[in-house]
């Protein structure tokens, strides 16, 4: 083809890119500043307030934290009411995505960050350990708002979540078996180590942190449709109840860092150890996941979805897990608070990133429901 016939389309690809940006709100646009704002705000408080992280941390329910929980709830809601419930056959029925999404997920990125651990951490057994903790929970909640931000398939991203959720409940703890226990006898490695986490909290976990809203996403979409209308629905509603989906987001934020900024801010030299094989881990699962959608003809919103729901991790259950069985003062759990720590400046920048690239795919193929 011509670069004649070719120019028309990146220019729509890239007017629609523009588009995007100008109709962002101030609290999208500067939502990087905002996020680093709540991060910093966070690690002060978690610093200087005496006891402010034991008296959060108290604050839970099975394991399960309710200021976190609930600023993820708030967080997720908006984004799922949105989702188009009635589409989501067509999601399904792609098998390039299912499949991909399923062996990137639960074959090649346990795989990456058990690698990458070994190859950063040889000397620091417990921090080696929480990483790859955190290769084992693959996301179910930050990713959709990531998704959203980036313009992905929203149908997509509930279904490749809700895959993750039932995968995550079965094949959670026979892989941690398999990267901490087997597969480092195997390899000569040294005596393995094994999880105290039941398929009950992992479930729970799912449940909490996707299903209750899932559920009410789903309720909201089909109460509102009848009530106002489709279109009514998606033009007044939405736009009053899209802002709380930030707004949990960096609640969550604040919340996080604050229970674990004394731990981050007194170990400034481990955290440097941590974050180094986790920036190369979101890197390499990001981008090659993006080059293999591309690959694979899947439209830029399906790519983008595919590609943050293999880069993303579920640290609210890594943590979880890594206090349950190491403590809440161990090495295991401050790689599993690092894992935020890094992922939530990197991914908010990967959402840029992937806007940007936006123009590299043909405007006409978009699998997103208008």
């Amino acid at each position: 083809m011509s670069r004649t016939d070719t120019t028309p389309q990146t220019d729509q690809s890239a007017a629609a890119g523009a588009g995007i940006v100008a109709k962002l709100s101030t609290l999208d646009r500067y939502l990087a500043v905002w996020i680093l704002i709540a991060m910093g705000v966070g690690l002060g408080l978690g610093r200087l307030i005496p006891g402010l992280n034991d008296a959060l941390a108290k604050v839970e329910i099975g394991g399960v934290s309710l200021p976190i929980a609930l600023g993820l709830l708030v967080m997720m809601y908006p984004v799922l009411a949105k989702v188009r419930y009635d589409k989501l056959d067509t999601v399904t029925g792609d098998k390039k995505l299912m499949v991909s999404s399923l062996v990137i997920n639960w074959i090649v990125g346990p795989a990456v960050m058990f690698a990458l651990a070994w190859i950063f951490l040889p000397d620091l057994p417990e921090y080696r350990t929480g990483l790859i903790i955190v290769g084992l929970a693959r996301c179910i909640a930050m990713v959709i708002i990531w998704n959203d931000l980036a313009c992905g398939d929203r149908e997509a991203a509930a279904v490749l979540v809700a895959l993750n959720s039932v995968f995550q409940v079965i094949a959670f703890g026979l892989l941690g078996w398999f990267y901490l226990d087997l597969l480092p006898k195997w390899l000569g490695l040294g005596d393995g180590q094994s999880l105290d986490i039941s398929m009950w909290k992992i479930a729970l976990n799912v449940v909490i942190f996707l299903g209750i809203p899932l559920v009410a996403g789903f309720l909201t979409r089909r109460v509102g449709e009848k009530k106002l209308g489709r279109q009514k629905y998606e033009s007044d509603f939405l736009p009053k109840i899209g802002p709380w989906a930030l707004y949990g987001l960096l609640f969550t934020i604040v919340i996080l860092f604050a229970l674990q900024g004394k731990t981050i801010t007194s170990q400034p030299v481990d955290v440097v150890r941590i974050a180094l094989p986790l920036l190369v881990y979101f890197a390499v699962m990001f981008f090659g996941t993006f080059l293999l959608g591309k690959g694979l003809g899947l439209a830029y919103d399906r790519t983008a979805t595919l590609a943050f729901t293999a880069a993303g991790n579920n640290f609210e259950l890594a943590i979880a897990v890594a206090i349950a069985t190491f403590g809440v003062t161990s090495g295991q759990a401050l790689s599993g608070v690092v894992g935020p720590l890094i992922e939530v400046p990197v991914l908010i920048g990967l959402v840029y990133v992937a806007l940007a690239w936006r123009k590299k795919f043909d405007a006409r193929a978009v699998t997103t429901s208008s």
